[in-house]
This record gives C-alpha cells, structure tokens and sequence, in this order.
C-alpha cells in the first residue's frame, strides 16, 4: 500500500524536522541566555578609634576674689577665666602680680594676694600655684602670717574668719612673729592646728 508508507514517510520526516528545530532552538537559548549577575558586597570600612573627649578642669580659686571655691573649667582654659568664676578679683587684689595668661591645669590653685601680703622684691611668688601634688596636696605660696590679711589667713587649716582676725590683732600688739611657732600664742590655736598648718605658713 504505497499510499500509506507514503504517509508514514512524511510523519517520520515531520518528527526528524520537529527534534531537529527543537535541538537548534536549545542551542539559540543557551547561546542568547545572559551570564549571571553576581552581586559582591563592599570590603567592610575600618571603624576610626573613638576621640577621647578632654576632662574639664578643677580649679580651687582663693584670696581677693569675689567667691573663693573650687570651680569646673573647660579644658584650655586660662587664669583669666579662673578670676571670672569667682565673681573678679576683691578690692584690695594685687591684680599687677597675676599671670592672667597662664594655663590652667586640673587640681590647680589660683590664689590671689592682696597688696598688703606684698613684700616688696618677692611678686614672682603669685604666679599662681602648681597642680595637685602625689598626695594630693596643693603646692601653693607659703602665708606670710606677718603680712597676709584675713582672706589668705582664713585659707589655712583650721582657721576661720575669727581667729584670722585674732592673728591680726596679735601681731599689732605684740609685733611681727619671730618664728611660724609663735602663732601658737594667738588664742585658739594650739599644738594640733600648728601640725595642719606648720608646712603653709612663713614669717619671711
């Protein structure tokens, strides 16, 4: 039956056609199919080392000052803003002897004399004190218990508005003190003040 085979004949063909088209069009997909896109995240950023933020300063301002106390400055402060915490200097401030300009350090004392604890040829002693000794002791001018008034008697150990006065008194009736062991003979001050304030306190 030639009619048939015939048919058969192109079914057969029609299939080799059809494995034939189906083969090249894989072969165009996986030629056109794009590459894949790979994403690659950034190199991680090194983090900077955090800034240390500078302490404020802790400064003890006292003499002839308006309100002597311990005030919190900002770091690079200078003598000048020292002065301004404690309300200016008081009215018999020796002004002409401080270094307004000078930096302050944490733990200083700015201690501010008056015109009569002066001697004469010794003004480079009000410079102003060092910062906080090991001990925790402030390095400051030694009172001269002959000629400091009553705020830089008053800044000793021991020793408040009215013996300061007393110690004035004293050394109007009886002259200056010969010896710092002397001030033993002001009422109210005894062996055990003289031990606090024996280190702080000159006649020179």
């Amino acid at each position: 039956m030639p009619g048939k085979r015939v048919i058969y004949l192109w079914i057969a063909v029609a299939m080799m056609l059809g494995a034939a088209l189906a083969i090249v069009a894989m072969t165009l997909a996986q030629q056109t199919r794009p590459a894949p896109i790979v994403i690659e995240p950034p190199p991680p950023t090194a983090t900077p080392p955090p800034t240390a933020t500078p302490s404020p300063l802790r400064v003890y301002v006292s003499g002839e000052v308006q309100r002597a106390a311990v005030y919190e400055l900002p770091p690079d402060s200078i003598v000048a803003d020292a002065i301004d915490a404690a309300g200016s200097f008081g009215e018999d401030a020796a002004v002409e002897l401080i270094n307004l300009a000078r930096p302050l350090a944490d733990g200083m004392h700015v201690y501010v004399p008056a015109h009569d604890e002066v001697t004469q040829g010794q003004p480079q002693l009000f410079d102003v004190g060092e910062p906080l000794a090991a001990d925790g002791a402030a390095e400051s001018v030694p009172v001269n218990i002959n000629t400091a008034g009553p705020e830089a008697l008053d800044t000793l150990p021991g020793v408040g508005p009215a013996i300061a006065q007393s110690i004035i008194d004293h050394r109007q009736q009886h002259g200056p003190f010969a010896a710092i062991e002397d001030i033993m003979d002001v009422s109210g001050i005894g062996p055990a003040k003289f031990e606090q304030m024996k280190e702080m306190i000159t006649v020179e």
